[in-house]
């Protein structure tokens, strides 16, 4: 699998990257996703401390660990879970970003992460106290590099501005395709890696299309909207793409973009969302098709 270069970074990831949220809490299974993502090349995996009350980073951390120094292990921080473990609260306080760390690496079993990231953020956070934070583990060596998880423009215009980040996560598909106008141009501009979550939108754009559908449409796009759209995507493009390869080389088509994150809960999953990255990117006329079909959305109340 090709790899792409993280922002200006030494780090070379993988063009899919795995999602790790939906791996579950059974051991084995989680282990035989994990090395299938291997076996097809990805050296990616991005986790957060929030994913099963942190049960998500042991498996990953005991699976990866005789490949420890082959992979890139991406975490986040910033959610803090309650005492009774059902709900959480946001704390991007320098404090709590400095313990967060340590259990993390505890539970992940390694003396360094890849890539350490605030996993949301408002504009009214203590944004310089959570820079600072950042900037002390990485002098430390407990982390390599930092970003943020965020589809806040405003944020992610802040921590540009004022840190040393080195991606951002954030969600883009071709039913979202928000990052174009704002993000995705400023990343760019700033040598910043976008790594991209959420590319088959909850499953619309996987094989299954409009089986994933409910009356709650997604985003802006009506149920009505999404019934109309999807079958024209497939009737509109090459019958020799399947949707999961539209979707995901829809992403990498973006020169920002430097690895799309697809989560999987079986190995069928890993392998082809792996094949569908793998084929010819998108022609220009494929991509112009896409963007006269769907909608140019625009972030309105994440700011």
């Amino acid at each position: 699998m090709k790899k792409r270069q993280l922002g200006q970074t030494d780090l070379y990831v993988s063009e899919l990257g795995l999602g790790c949220m939906s791996l579950g809490t059974d051991a084995n299974k989680a282990q035989e996703i994990i090395e299938t993502a291997l076996d097809e090349g990805i050296n990616y995996f991005d986790t957060a401390d929030l994913y099963d009350f942190g049960e998500n980073e042991k498996i990953i951390g005991q699976v990866l660990k005789s490949v420890r120094d082959q992979v890139i292990i991406a975490t986040k921080a910033g959610n803090h879970w309650n005492e009774n473990k059902d709900s959480w609260s946001w704390d991007p306080s320098k404090k709590y970003i400095k313990e967060a760390v340590k259990a993390s690496l505890t539970r992940l079993g390694t003396d360094y992460i890849d890539l350490f990231q605030l996993h949301g953020g408002t504009i009214e956070d203590p944004i310089e106290e959570t820079i600072e934070a950042f900037e002390e583990l990485k002098k430390e060596g407990l982390i390599r590099y930092y970003g943020i998880s965020s589809i806040r423009p405003n944020v992610i215009r802040e921590y540009i501005k004022k840190s040393n980040i080195v991606s951002v996560m954030i969600q883009y598909s071709i039913l979202d395709r928000r990052p174009e106008e704002e993000v995705l141009p400023l990343l760019k501009k700033n040598g910043i890696g976008a790594v991209t979550r959420g590319p088959l939108a909850k499953g619309l754009l996987s094989e299954k299309m409009l089986e994933k559908a409910t009356e709650k449409g997604y985003l802006d796009y009506h149920l009505e909207d999404l019934q109309e759209v999807i079958p024209l995507l497939r009737d509109r493009l090459s019958d020799s793409r399947s949707m999961t390869e539209i979707a995901l080389q829809y992403n990498l088509a973006d020169p920002a973009v430097s690895s799309v994150i697809a989560g999987a809960s079986s190995v069928q999953q890993v392998k082809e969302n792996a094949k569908a990255i793998s084929v010819a990117p998108l022609l220009e006329e494929e991509i112009a098709i896409i963007r006269s079909i769907t909608k140019m959305n625009l972030y309105d109340q994440h700011r």
